[in-house]
This record gives structure tokens, C-alpha cells and sequence, in this order.
């Protein structure tokens, strides 16, 4: 897992190199609605592309990490499809789904029942790497779902700035491992709660599965200004057991960031010590890839601090091993 984080960068100069080389079909009808469908290690680049492009989407977009589609997906809509098997049973079977509406249809993945799917069905499927773990394929995901984003003309070209944050990241690689083994010094043995306002959910959601996967940690996620309304209230029996980390982006809404700051007073008097890491980028999406980078490394070694085995998957595969008998 060590060689598979430190070679982000490169994934994102070969992703890139994938999007640019691959032809996509202009759909049939006019599309008034997305649905991305994944989970995982795989879905998350779907909630990280919907948030960068939230402010320059004209038509809604949503995300499904389930087996079924929204009543309003119809011959209107574009689903896109991302299982880096290929094989992932949730989203084979909503795709499944999208071809009895009607949908424009593109798949992303690596083979599997999607590829073939989608080569039985003539609809485009972008093909990446495969062979390691889904979440170690994050910037494959990502960069193809602003290639299709593009493409399909609802939004400008955003590789550019991929390959920028990658080159930011790159050039960064003391700095973010010294704040990752700090992070991970802060969580060890205790249950990480990680903080972000609204826009940034996409990137605490990528800690908490890292941390899960990675670590074989628990620990939850929730975003500011909701988390005030609700979960600030459970934080009255919060003690030392629980290890916050507030994502401060620099670019808060300015009472976000008021909020932020007495979030963090009225925690900290509770649990002892708050966390606070803060994003470095001239744009939304390179402060999120500095961000994801700086939480791999930390679940990297935080991993290494609890002995665990980073690419042990042992209750998923058993999980899947019981559903197969029905």
C-alpha cells in the first residue's frame, strides 16, 4: 500500500493520458439529470466530483450507493456507472436497471460483468488499471468522471487542475508526512470524528474509509453548519475516548467559519485535544487532493502503529462469500 499512495501522482498523470485517449458517444436525448452510481472505493470519487462541480452544474446531479434507481431516471438521464472490478453487485444490478429506462449509459471500471455489459449493450465504458485495491484507484475515477463531465459539455476541463494538485502534492511530500504521522499520532487508540464543511463532505467521507480499510479503525463523519443543529448536542457526554479533526479549507463561508471556531471551544473542553489540519491550493480541487493525500499517508501510519494488515479485507470477503449462497 505504501508504493500504491506514493504513486498518486503518477496514477493522475496516467489517468489523464486514459481520459484524453478514449471517445465518448454525445447522447441521444437531452439530459436533464445524473446519477452516478458506485460504492467504495469507487463511489466516493463520485461524491468528490459532485462536490467540486456543484457551483458550475446546470442539471442535478446525484449519487446512488445502492441496487436501485430513483423513480425520475428516465430516457433523460445520463448514469454513469463505477466498479473498478467491474463486478461490483450493486451497481451491475442498477445498471441493469438504467438499460429497461432508457438511460444513456457509460461505464467506468477495469473489466468484469460491467465491461462486458457495456460491450454487449454498444454503450462507452472506459477501461483503467486494474489489480489493486479500489481505493488506492481513487484518481482513476475522479478523472474520468471530469473527462465525461466535460465531454458531455456540462462543464469546463478540469484535468488541468488534477495534474496541477499532483504536481502540488509532489513537491509537498515532507510537509504531508509530517502532518499525516501527526494525525495518526492523534488517533491512535481512539475513535477518529472527522469535521468539514458541507462542500468538503466528499473528502471526510475518503478519511473515514481510510481509516477503516486502511487502519481497521472505527470512527464517524458529519459536516458543518449541520453537525450544530444536532450533533454538537451529543458532544455533552463526549470525553478522551473520541479524537476530532476539523478540515479547515481556507475558504469557508464566513459564518462556517464561526462556526468552526466554537465548535472546536465547545469540543475540545470535552475530549482534551482537537485536531486542526488545514488545506494548502490555489483551487477547490487541489486543496481536496492535498487533503486525501495527507489522510492516506496517515492511515498508512496509523496502520503501522496498530499492527494491523493494511490490504486485509477479511470480513468484506466473508460478507461476500454469504451473499453469494442466496
Amino acid at each position: 500500500m505504501k508504493d500504491l499512495i506514493h504513486a498518486f501522482p503518477d496514477n493522475i498523470k496516467e489517468a489523464i493520458a486514459i481520459a484524453n485517449a478514449s471517445e465518448l458517444k454525445q447522447p441521444t436525448n437531452e439530459i436533464k439529470n445524473i446519477v452516478m452510481c458506485g460504492l467504495g472505493g469507487s463511489g466516493i470519487g463520485a461524491k468528490m466530483v459532485a462536490n467540486w462541480l456543484q457551483d458550475e452544474m446546470k442539471v442535478p446531479v446525484s449519487l446512488v450507493n445502492d441496487y436501485t434507481l430513483p423513480a425520475y431516471v428516465d430516457e433523460n438521464t445520463l448514469v454513469i456507472g463505477s466498479s473498478y472490478s467491474g463486478n461490483t453487485e450493486e451497481t451491475t444490478i442498477a445498471i441493469e436497471e438504467a438499460r429497461t429506462r432508457g438511460c444513456h449509459i457509460i461505464g467506468i471500471c477495469s473489466g468484469g460483468k460491467l465491461e462486458q455489459f457495456c460491450k454487449n449493450h454498444a454503450y462507452d465504458c472506459i477501461l483503467v488499471p486494474g489489480g489493486n485495491p479500489p481505493r488506492s484507484a481513487l484518481a482513476y475515477s475522479v478523472i474520468q468522471l471530469l473527462h465525461i463531465f466535460t465531454t458531455l459539455g456540462f462543464v469546463s476541463d478540469h484535468k488541468g487542475e488534477m495534474l496541477k494538485a499532483g504536481s502540488f502534492i509532489e513537491k509537498n511530500q515532507e510537509e504531508i508526512h509530517t502532518i499525516a504521522k501527526e494525525m495518526a499520532a492523534h488517533l491512535f487508540g481512539k475513535v477518529g470524528v472527522y469535521y468539514a464543511e458541507t462542500k468538503y463532505e466528499g473528502i471526510i467521507v475518503r478519511a473515514r474509509q481510510q481509516f477503516n480499510e486502511n487502519s481497521k479503525y472505527l470512527g464517524w463523519h458529519h459536516v458543518i453548519p449541520e453537525m450544530n443543529h444536532n450533533e454538537l448536542v451529543g458532544w455533552t457526554g463526549g470525553d478522551e475516548r473520541f479524537a476530532p479533526i476539523f478540515f479547515n479549507t481556507g475558504d469557508l463561508h464566513p459564518r462556517n467559519y464561526r462556526r468552526f471556531e466554537i465548535s472546536k471551544t465547545a469540543i475540545e473542553k470535552k475530549c482534551g485535544k482537537v485536531f486542526d489540519v488545514s488545506a494548502k491550493g490555489d483551487s477547490f480541487i487541489e486543496r481536496s487532493i492535498y487533503l486525501i493525500n495527507i489522510v492516506d499517508w496517515a492511515s498508512y501510519y496509523l496502520c503501522e502503529m496498530n499492527g494491523a494488515d493494511i490490504i486485509d479485507i477479511e470480513i468484506i470477503d466473508y460478507l461476500k462469500g454469504e451473499l453469494a449462497k442466496f
